[in-house]
């Protein structure tokens, strides 16, 4: 075996690339100096082909690839061959002395195809080149080495459910590293080894497509296709390489929504509000996405007035909830049929449908405790005014609508009568006045009544109850403010003095409807015009009134309309004044005629004499008070501060024995502490009491005593003045503590005594 391999490639290599030719090379000698026939184009004398090398190919030893020869070289030993190039000496190297090239290693193909080398023979002697160099090319020839890959694999794919046979799904593609010319190693083929019989693949593209219709997503959603790619254009010995392709069927709105129950049953409290959930329905669609929203609708009319259906915000269940209030007394029970149905529709897939469904619903209403209700949302009433305690302003009704009905009990709240104007009783509804009502001082009044059931305190329902004060007419008019007006004595007969308006509290008896009258005779100094648009006016009559010291008085009846007519009278005041040419005021009655009414330059006189004798007494009076003070005084030293301490008591005359000690005065906390007994004054001297004595007949005696103290800063002495005033006998005694002599004027220093400075008497008056 190993003989035919290297004769086969002896032939390859060394007999096909092998030539003669004597000429060329006595040519190319003859160029380097020899004119004539050395121009003469010959055969080279070297016929090169294609050198090849099997690859992968590993023998025990080198291996003859080729072989050169050269015409100079006559077997003499004198020619020497030399290789260069790629690989020459490593991977190929060369018989010196016969040319032969061997290849020393392995060789792959889709690392290097091919190498290029150069070869020239030259003199063993002299290493002078006898041929040009020629460069020549190994080529490593392939063989069926390297199986498919798919780089890009494993592969993901998506396909619309139900879709046509052929439908092109993804296009795998597979690579051979071996020559693709050369042979039929690189040559593809696909084939599908797992995925029949939905999906098939073409062999020379690699296409995958869908080999069956209407594959269902909801059947199975995902596949796993295993393609094959094999080399050698299929045949048995190739190769081949495998992938998988994962294809995902994507949804499309190809079922219909199903409700799983035919029949779906609620409860809802009658108290539930609007708004109030009461249920879900959930029609099934086994589509994704878009293609399973779905919106819900009642069908029947009785269903839509009191419940409505709404879409969550998933587009998939649909919400029952209360439309308006329900009433158990009323309904017990609603029944409608409710339609869902799909928002998006594909027309490609209408003969699946229709895309909807119909399901019956039945709402049962549950009986609940509730509160009273009453015959109406808000009440309005009305009284008149001024009416008595007691008076009926009208009823409030309510009812338990539960069954059975419970005894309702009505109250007001408090805070909304702060004043108790109103009462009601409890068991009717009856509400009464309880104190009269002014309808000047408020209109309105905003009650809240309250109904309570009497078998549960906790149900409980308000209303709102407005009552009107109605108007009587019972406030006469008056005069929108207080006039006081003036006129020129001057003034033309019939001059506007004053526009006079009146204000009538009443509702009824407004200004529009009150009517002035003045002064009535020949005698009046003023007139007065209705305007009888709640206003009068104040006129100068033909006759001008007398001038006079004091302002007129102008009386003005004013009387309104109602039932019954009331009516007052009020007044106007009026000044006479002296005007100024341009009507302005220079002055008015009385000040401006003092003289003229009689009050003469000796009057005055005497008025300013009195004035000046009544300052001059008081003027005395200040200097006498103050001479007196200085005569008080003590004169020391220059520099002397004084303190006094006034100390008056009432005392009641000869009874009185009870006299007051002066050293409770200088000093109350240095006294004695009490002894055991009752308590005794501190402000007085025990032994100077004296026994009670009978009081005389007669009125008894009020005498006041003041006693005044000086305190000296640099002095331990304290003076005293003692004085007493009042009616009746004196006192029998003042306590000789004091050492002072009392006299009926007044009081002296007791003999013996320090010297005390005495103030002058005070005189006895009757109290």
């Amino acid at each position: 075996m190993w003989g035919l391999v290297r004769l086969l490639l002896a032939w390859l290599g060394g007999w096909g690339c092998m030539g003669r030719l004597a000429a060329p090379a006595r040519a190319w000698a003859g160029s380097r100096g020899h004119p004539g026939p050395a121009l003469l184009r010959t055969r080279r004398s070297w016929v090169w082909n294609q050198f090849f090398v099997i690859e992968e190919y590993a023998g025990p030893e080198p291996v003859l690839i080729g072989k050169l020869h050269s015409d100079v070289d006559r077997g003499e030993g004198r020619t020497k061959y030399l290789l260069t190039g790629e690989g020459a000496g490593t991977v190929f190297v060369i018989d010196e002395a016969t040319g032969n090239i061997h290849v020393t290693k392995s060789l792959d193909r889709e690392e290097k195809a091919q190498y290029v080398l150069l070869a020239q023979a030259v003199d063993r002697a002299s290493n002078r080149p006898l041929e040009p160099p020629s460069e020549f090319i190994i080529k490593v020839q392939d063989i069926n080495d390297n199986p498919p890959i798919f780089p890009l694999g494993p592969y993901h794919a998506t396909v619309p459910e139900m879709s046509n046979v052929g439908t092109s799904v993804i296009q795998v593609t597979a690579h051979d590293a071996d020559d693709p010319s050369y042979g039929n190693s690189a040559k593809l083929v696909y084939t599908v080894l797992d995925g029949l019989p939905f999906f098939s693949v073409d062999p020379q593209t690699g296409v995958v497509r869908t080999a069956i219709p209407n594959m269902d997503r909801e059947t199975q959603e995902e596949f796993l296709v295993v393609i094959q790619a094999k080399d050698m254009g299929g045949h048995m010995g190739g190769l081949s390489g495998s992938t998988t392709v994962t294809v995902t069927l994507s949804d499309v709105n190809d079922n219909p929504p199903k409700f799983p129950q035919s029949l779906y049953q609620f409860s809802v409290v009658e108290t539930a509000g609007p708004g109030t959930l009461v249920g879900r329905l959930r029609a099934q669609d086994p589509d994704l996405g878009d293609n399973a929203l779905m919106a819900y609708s009642i069908l029947d009319g009785e269903g839509s007035e009191a419940f409505s259906i709404s879409t969550d915000s998933q587009g998939r269940d649909g919400l029952l909830t209360v439309r308006k209030p329900l009433d158990f007394e009323s309904r017990r029970s609603y029944s409608f049929r409710v339609e869902a149905t799909n928002t998006l529709i594909d027309p490609a897939y209408l003969r699946r449908g229709p895309f909807k469904d119909v399901a019956s619903v039945r709402v049962v209403v549950q009986d609940a405790p509730e509160p009273p209700a009453f015959t109406q949302a808000a009440y309005h009433l009305t009284v008149p005014e001024n009416k008595a305690p007691g008076t009926l302003v009208g009823q409030i009704s309510a009812a338990d609508l539960d069954s059975p009905a419970s005894p309702i009990r009505y109250s007001i709240l408090p805070h909304s009568d702060p004043e108790r104007c109103f009462s009601i009783q409890p068991e009717e509804g009856t509400i009464h006045t309880a104190a009269p009502l002014d309808r000047e001082a408020r209109v309105w009044h905003n009650l809240t009544v309250l109904a309570t059931e009497l078998d549960s305190s906790a149900q409980v329902s308000r209303v709102q109850v407005t009552i009107q004060t109605l108007d009587e007419n019972d406030n006469a008019p008056q005069l929108a403010e207080p006039y006081d007006t003036f006129v020129c004595d001057s003034a033309a007969p019939g001059q506007l003095i004053q526009v006079i308006r009146a204000l009538d509290r009443d509702e009824v008896g407004n200004s529009s409807h009150v009517s002035f009258q003045g002064p009535l005779g020949p005698d009046a100094n003023f007139t007065v015009r209705d305007n009888r648009d709640g206003s009068a006016s104040l006129l100068l009559p033909s006759r001008p009134a007398p001038p006079r010291q004091a302002p007129y008085l102008v009386p003005i009846e004013l009387w309104d309309w109602g039932q019954p007519a009331l009516s007052s009278t009020a007044t106007v005041t009026v000044s006479v004044c002296r005007c100024q040419p341009d009507g302005s005021v220079a002055s008015c009655w009385p000040e401006a005629h003092l003289s003229a009414a009689g009050l003469s330059t000796g009057a005055l006189l005497a008025i300013i004499t009195c004035m000046g004798a009544l300052l001059a007494l008081v003027v005395l009076f200040v200097a006498l008070r103050r001479q007196k003070q200085e005569a008080l005084m003590v004169l020391e030293e220059e520099d002397v501060r004084e303190n006094i301490i006034t100390y008056d008591d009432e005392g009641g005359g000869e009874e009185d024995t009870e006299a007051f000690d002066i050293t409770a005065l200088q000093n109350p906390d240095g006294a004695a502490p009490q002894a055991p007994g009752p308590p005794t004054r501190r402000d007085v001297l025990p032994w100077a009491r004296v026994s009670r004595q009978p009081r005389p007949p007669g009125p008894r005696p009020t005498w006041r005593s003041s006693w005044r103290c000086r305190l000296p800063p640099r002095r331990t002495r304290t003076q005293c003045y003692a004085l007493t005033q009042g009616r009746g006998p004196p006192p029998a005694r003042l306590p000789s503590s004091l050492g002072i002599r009392q006299t009926e004027a007044g009081a002296v220093p007791a003999r013996g005594a320090p010297a005390y400075d005495c103030g002058p008497p005070l005189p006895s008056t009757p109290p």
